[in-house]
């Protein structure tokens, strides 16, 4: 039990939120293609979007979730925190929402030391918004800069997120150049401007 929730732990460095919160074929061969956001869907938060890049986040050889992020045809990767960007996961596997709220905050940690009273505050509101995912739903995080963060799952708002710092430092789980998962975080900006 403790090796399994070990390796949920790890699993989920990078995974999920609030996001967590987006899809096409994709540029690894050993990935299979996955269908296309409806450009409908993403036009009410980015009046001009795109696709940046998309990659499949595997683990000791374990397919966990296939993540793509969407921004306007203008979006800069050194300026990710200041332009709105929809996150996508599609879980590959069954994950515990709680699960993947401690790995998130793990993920938020070690971009930089959290005060206790961060700690204790967002890791109540993720547990409380992260839900159970079951392998094929996808967690969706809309990030709008200077307003927050929107989760939907299975395109179902889950809730938001108003605290500008908590927003960026969860999708900087993905974005932030701290990131502990550097290749996929290349791969999620490949298509966008320097």
């Amino acid at each position: 039990m403790s090796t399994r929730r070990g390796f949920l732990s790890v699993a989920l460095q990078t995974g999920l939120m609030l996001a967590a919160a987006w899809q096409l074929p994709r540029a690894d061969a050993q990935t299979q293609a996955i269908d296309a956001l409806p450009t409908q869907r993403l036009q009410g938060w980015l009046p001009t979007p795109r696709l940046m890049g998309q990659q499949r986040f595997t683990y000791w050889g374990f397919s966990i979730y296939d993540a793509s992020l969407w921004a306007n045809a203008t979006f800069a990767a050194s300026e990710w925190a200041k332009q709105p960007l929809v996150l996508e996961l599609r879980y590959l596997r069954d994950f515990k929402g709680a699960d993947i709220a401690q790995r998130s905050m793990d993920e938020m940690q070690g971009q930089r030391a959290l005060t206790p009273a961060q700690t204790q505050t967002w890791s109540t509101l993720l547990h409380q918004l992260i839900p159970n995912v079951r392998e094929g739903e996808r967690l969706t995080g809309v990030y709008l800069p200077q307003k927050g963060l929107r989760l939907l799952h299975q395109d179902q708002l889950l809730g938001e997120v108003r605290d500008h710092e908590l927003a960026q430092r969860f999708m900087g789980i993905w974005l932030a150049p701290e990131t502990s998962q550097r290749q996929l975080r290349q791969q999620l900006l490949a298509g966008a401007q320097p």
